[in-house]
């Protein structure tokens, strides 16, 4: 759907339309939404986010992007918490696992992990029709991405932190389970990385403002024990 497509659609659906309590709403506002949601749509990226949980944990978010124009956009604005999966030696969509914050790979619930190699076993051309597939795993920031890559494909910085997960044969309990958790979305992943990255420099920030702090109480103290010592040896 092209902008002018967007906007047409729009104006049809408020025109002489318009429930009363939209009366008063701030069209101004509305304007803008509409015109961020439509730049995102007409430049066609769009993102599948599903939810997965295990018994002793919180749920987990997993995403994939429409097809490999997305992968270059989810490449470049990833984060450090996100896992990336792929079936090995096939083509297939680029799923990724958000961990919780000061999760690792090895911390990741083992029907967490089999929800993921599921999803992008499924979501392969070849290996959705196969049995035993292998689909590797690491974190995003041990992607490689060149100049000279085609689009949506990556390598590895160092191979050896690339991990396998098998899976045997197609589960479909679990892929119906996932598909009603589905969401399409279309996020501004920059900004979203932005906003993440600002939070995490906060955070850091007040960190190393707390550790001053004490380090200041703790000279303190000691100075407080050193006047207290000298005063003491003086009275003897």
């Amino acid at each position: 759907m092209t902008l002018p497509d967007v906007r047409r659609k729009c104006a049809e659906e408020f025109r002489g339309r318009r429930p009363p309590r939209f009366r008063y709403l701030d069209l101004q506002g509305l304007s803008a939404a509409v015109r961020r949601w439509s730049r995102r749509a007409a430049a066609g990226i769009m993102v599948f986010y599903f939810t997965s949980s295990s018994v002793n944990s919180s749920a987990y978010t997993i995403y994939m992007g429409k097809d490999k124009y997305e992968n270059e956009d989810l490449i470049k604005y990833g984060w450090p918490e996100d896992i990336w999966f792929h079936v090995d030696k096939l083509s297939s969509a680029h799923v990724y696992l958000r961990l919780h914050k000061g999760e690792k790979i090895e911390d990741i619930p083992k029907e967490v992990l089999m929800d993921c190699a599921h999803l992008v076993k499924a979501n392969s051309i070849q290996g959705c029709k196969m049995n035993n597939v292998n689909v590797v795993y690491t974190p995003w920031s041990n992607l490689k991405k060149t100049a000279d890559m085609d689009v949506g494909q990556i390598g590895f910085h160092r191979q050896k932190d690339v991990k396998i997960v098998t899976v045997e044969k197609k589960v479909n309990e679990i892929l119906n389970r996932l598909e009603k958790t589905k969401m399409e979305r279309f996020p501004d992943l920059e900004a979203e990385k932005e906003c993440r990255d600002r939070e995490e420099r906060n955070e850091k920030k007040a960190q190393i403002q707390e550790m001053k702090r004490k380090e200041k109480e703790e000279m303190k103290k000691k100075r407080e024990m050193d006047e207290l010592s000298s005063h003491v040896r003086q009275m003897f």
